[in-house]
């Protein structure tokens, strides 16, 4: 016994044992996600055998509840093969197939009958154009989340992949992708109107455009409809992580209402965000009217401010985002074409807005917590 207690007081063993922990767990998640991949790519040679066999046109619609039934009857106990599963098994296929294809033509047509029979074959990785590695991509997340990106892309190939990629990127749950899903981040992502192309260099003016979203969807809120834009700003910074997520990849949020010194004066920074992929300070000021011309002009301040006062040798210029309710988009590209700093502008949306009596009425979560606390100590009594 007493050996026992010195080996676990041993450091050394210590440490092995914390090792063969994370390797056992590193294990276990690397075994989940093959064991996920390769399911996909089984309903994936299931959706290409219907194709191929076109059973479906031959027997009509009664096809898969005859091969739902006898793939039951095969294998009793197992779960996947509803009809509703195996029909989504065929949209599996038919949504992806022709963006491989497409990355295909010009290949030999043996090589493309490897690459759509299955990602078995061992030299799938080798073409250029890496179909095979996309194919892998594809299987790479959840069934349950493929299912929802086959039914919110209506047989749009590069807005399922779109998805299928913020998914790997940003390991998003289930909730996180439907709530995406439901707010056409497709259609918004890097839609921002910039000048980061004049004003950046070619990659970090990709990458940063990348980062912006028009409109920015702040469908999380609950705001009066007398709103300002402190209220609008206390918001957003309450809700911070759900502002994170909808931000995008790579912000860290570093502060409102941000101070620096400007000579005689103090300038204060709406929200300040640093983002780990373009390796820049972020700005961002926020308007809840229409945008005027003269908002660029605070915007471009605090832009150069954090450029002479935070910005390292390691980083890369700051850029600016103004945020506000709406926009003429012309008004707005002639006004940033005035301007030799990256500069953006995007609009906002709210989705519920609470009449101002009624939202006054509503106890505030100090209230609350007050009442709980009350309640609590009656029942101790």
């Amino acid at each position: 016994m007493t050996q026992d207690l010195t080996l676990s007081q041993n450091k050394e063993y210590r440490s092995w044992v914390k090792e063969l922990k994370q390797r056992y767990l590193s294990a276990r998640l690397k075994a989940s996600v093959d064991a996920n991949r390769t399911l996909l790519e089984y309903y994936w040679s299931v959706g290409r055998d219907i194709e191929d066999k076109q059973y479906a046109n031959t027997y009509g619609s009664r096809f898969y509840e005859t091969l739902s039934h006898d793939m039951r009857s095969e294998m009793p106990g197992e779960k996947g093969f509803s009809e509703g599963n195996i029909r989504y098994m065929y949209r599996f296929y038919k949504l992806y197939s022709q963006h491989i294809e497409n990355l295909l033509q010009g290949v030999e047509d043996s090589n493309t009958t490897n690459l759509l029979r299955g990602v078995e074959d061992s030299n799938y990785t080798k073409h250029p154009h890496d179909a095979g590695d996309l194919l892998k991509e594809i299987c790479s997340i959840p069934w349950f989340h493929q299912q929802r990106i086959i039914d919110k892309c209506k047989g749009d190939a590069k807005k399922a992949l779109f998805f299928v990629r913020k998914v790997i990127e940003n390991s998003w749950g289930r909730d996180v992708l439907l709530n995406f899903l439901g707010t056409d981040l497709y259609e918004r992502q890097a839609k921002a109107l910039t000048n980061f192309s004049k004003t950046l260099p070619a990659p970090q003016s990709d990458l940063a455009q990348q980062t912006t979203k028009d409109p920015y969807v702040f469908n999380f809120l609950a705001m009066t409809e007398e709103y300002n834009e402190r209220e609008l700003e206390d918001a957003l910074v309450a809700n911070v992580t759900k502002f994170l997520v909808e931000l995008g990849t790579g912000f860290a949020y570093m502060g409102r209402q941000y101070r620096l010194q400007v000579g005689e004066k103090e300038i204060f920074i709406d929200l300040l965000f640093y983002n780990t992929r373009i390796h820049a300070y972020c700005c961002v000021e926020l308007k809840t009217g229409s945008f005027e011309a003269s908002h660029l002009g605070q915007l471009g301040l605090y832009v150069t401010a954090v450029n002479h006062q935070l910005k390292t040798e390691y980083d890369n210029p700051t850029i600016g985002l103004l945020i506000c309710k709406d926009k003429d988009n012309i008004e707005a590209q002639y006004s940033l074409e005035a301007y030799n700093l990256p500069l953006g502008i995007s609009q906002y949306e709210l989705s519920k807005l609470i009449p101002k009596e009624i939202k006054s009425s509503l106890p505030s979560i100090e209230q609350i917590e007050s009442t709980l606390e009350q309640l609590s100590e009656n029942d101790e009594v």
